[in-house]
């Protein structure tokens, strides 16, 4: 039995820990498929399985699963035609990238010219060591074992990527580490995580806001440049970080976390610019010459109208929509009752980027899901919008087989897949539509219904107000900062908190 002194230690980091079974009644519901919801013999700290570690575990079952999915390609479909990998839902750029961009030749990325149309390679650089790395550690053999082998080694460090994003979700939010269950067990993760190397950049990307939450600038600001130099979409992060600064005053940390972004994307792109300037050039150019793609409401319109849009006319629409997106949130920021938190306005960002583009692959989801987890923790809303994100997911493989069986016609017809596109596009609407809900209406978001303000907000967590618009517009109930509310007992019977 454990002494008196013991239980007055670990008791109130216990009750500092929020249980969603007690919260949300879809994870209560979900919660009985193992027994229903927790009780005193999972304390914390009174088990070997901390609730990280839980789910890490999680994370690499589900990723192992995801994997399992693409064995009817692995084995063969990869190889044997375009049909069979979109009809078993099963696509991977990896494998195939890896002859086609020169790997397998031993070409060194940037600097040797590709045979072909590409002739570069198209992804930032760090996502480029990322992928040559992958190509010294693939054994030799025939192409086709190279390629599947291929494949295997950058999912293992694939795997690597999704346990830390899991885990980074997980320790961001002090009191609610069980929220990094909604990026573990994501179906659209699982689906998508070896289509291409976006995981990368996601994991570099929860690191940055792990090191936020924790007041450490700098590292956030390195961590996004870093990011950057993998995928072009964390460099966004930044702007909420200015608005939320400007109203906290904080030009300061603003001003670190920008240098760190400036000066770690440049110690990973400088060498190549400098070297193999057009090589470095060739992503920016291909981002720019690229045509309206899967996935977007640019295509819907194209296919409905049959009407081509030149590529510069979609670049300048989307460039002035994604500016009035950011500005509108900007605005948003500076008028809210309560100062948004950090994570609420990133996931805005990135998904107004996602919407307003002309492509949208389907591993683009896993931008939004970490962010989604720490902006709306509520499985309602997460797994209706996951839902649409499947629906996507099956449908763009579904057409693009329905494409390519020609006379056969098997698969989803072009209504289908627009269909598939509506689904994508409303269901990230949606989510957009609840936290944009939680920020006008802070005492329905459910992260800040136990007292607290901003968990993933660093410097900016309980910090006072320097810049407001229109603040007394708000209702006082609103505008006052949270008060410390009561704190989830371990074991004690709650009923769900309705929304």
């Amino acid at each position: 039995m454990p002494s008196a002194e013991d239980t007055s230690v670990h008791q109130p980091e216990e009750r500092s820990v929020v249980r969603p079974t007690h919260q949300d009644e879809v994870a209560a519901a979900g919660s009985e498929l193992i027994g229903g919801r927790s009780g005193l013999w999972t304390r914390l700290g009174s088990t070997a399985l901390t609730p990280v570690g839980a789910i890490a575990l999680v994370a690499l079952g589900m990723f192992a699963l995801g994997m399992v999915q693409k064995l009817p390609c692995y084995n063969w479909a990869w190889f044997r035609g375009a049909g069979s990998q979109y009809t078993h839902a099963c696509y991977s750029d990896i494998p195939h990238l890896f002859a086609a961009r020169g790997f397998s030749d031993g070409l060194v990325p940037y600097f040797d010219r590709l045979p072909g149309d590409m002739q570069f390679l198209e992804y930032p650089v760090l996502t480029g060591v990322f992928m040559q790395v992958a190509a010294w550690l693939t054994p030799g053999g025939s192409i086709q074992h190279r390629e599947q082998m291929y494949w295997m080694v950058n999912a293992g460090m694939l795997m690597i990527c999704a346990v830390i994003i899991a885990v980074c979700v997980a320790r961001t939010h002090r009191r609610r580490p069980w929220d990094g269950l909604l990026v573990a067990l994501a179906p659209a993760f699982a689906l998508t995580a070896t289509i291409n190397w976006d995981l990368l950049a996601v994991a570099l990307t929860a690191a940055a806001m792990l090191m936020w939450s924790r007041g450490r600038v700098l590292a956030f600001g390195i961590l996004i440049g870093l990011a950057t130099a993998a995928k072009l979409y964390p460099v966004f992060l930044l702007g909420p970080v200015f608005v939320l600064c400007w109203r906290a005053g904080k030009w300061r940390e603003f001003g670190m976390a920008t240098l760190g972004a400036a000066g770690s994307w440049l110690v990973v792109n400088l060498p190549v610019m400098i070297f193999a300037p057009e090589g470095w050039s060739k992503f920016y150019a291909f981002s720019e010459e690229r045509g309206i793609d899967f996935g977007s409401f640019w295509l819907i319109i194209t296919q409905r109208t049959g009407t081509a849009i030149e590529t510069t006319t979609v670049n300048h629409v989307s460039e002035l929509l994604m500016a009035l997106l950011c500005a509108a949130i900007g605005a948003l920021t500076l008028m809210a009752p309560r100062r948004p938190r950090f994570a609420q306005l990133a996931f805005l960002v990135v998904a107004a980027f996602i919407l307003v583009n002309k492509v949208y692959s389907p591993q683009y989801v896993l931008w939004l899901i970490p962010l989604a987890a720490l902006a709306r923790p509520r499985w309602r809303d997460f797994l209706i919008w996951q839902a649409c994100e499947v629906m996507y997911f099956l449908g763009i493989w579904m057409y693009l087989a329905y494409t390519t069986s020609g006379d056969k016609h098997q698969g989803l017809p072009t209504e289908g897949y627009q269909l598939a596109i509506a689904l994508h596009l409303l269901g990230t609407l949606y989510l957009c539509a609840v936290v944009v809900r939680d920020i006008l209406m802070p005492e329905r978001d459910v992260v800040r219904r136990d007292g607290s303000d901003d968990p993933s907000g660093g410097v900016l967590d309980r910090a006072p107000d320097a810049f407001v618009l229109r603040r007394a517009a708000h209702p006082e109930r609103h505008a006052h900062p949270a008060v410390e509310g009561p704190r989830v007992e371990w074991g004690a019977a709650r009923g769900p908190v309705a929304d």
